[in-house]
């Protein structure tokens, strides 16, 4: 990710979906600063970003996607609790962004069961390849 608006659609869209039960939880605010603290987005311009719209910005690389499609995942679990509101938009996020849909549904149901709902860029990659071929 290498613009400053490809890093600012990411975290708008990780806000859209954080706030897709109706409120954003405090952990899930702590985890969005974090990730735009790794983007260089400042408090400020990072606070201005919740009263902004969505742009549309294509990923094009896949591995790009899938990084992105974890992230959003990562969100969904920081407030220790799985809303079904969530879990049906990360699956259509996914989707819409070209991602198998049996890899997703793979990669949400490894997440569940792992303790911290950490999966490395390893087994990330092999469900993707897998479910591909």
């Amino acid at each position: 990710m290498n613009t400053y608006e490809e890093k600012k659609s990411l975290l708008l869209e990780m806000i859209a979906f954080s706030t897709v039960e109706g409120h954003l939880h405090k952990k899930e605010y702590e985890f969005l600063f974090l990730i735009a603290n790794e983007l260089n987005i400042e408090k400020g311009g990072f606070n201005d970003l919740f009263q902004q719209e969505l742009p549309k910005l294509p990923i094009n690389n896949e591995l790009q996607r899938i990084q992105h499609f974890y992230k959003l995942a990562l969100l969904m679990h920081s407030d220790g609790t799985l809303q079904i509101k969530e879990s049906i938009a990360i699956k259509e996020i996914g989707v819409r962004m070209g991602l198998n849909s049996e890899a997703i549904k793979r990669i949400l149901k490894k997440m569940e069961k792992s303790p911290k709902t950490i999966i490395s860029a390893d087994v990330l990659k092999k469900i993707f390849k897998e479910e591909r071929n």
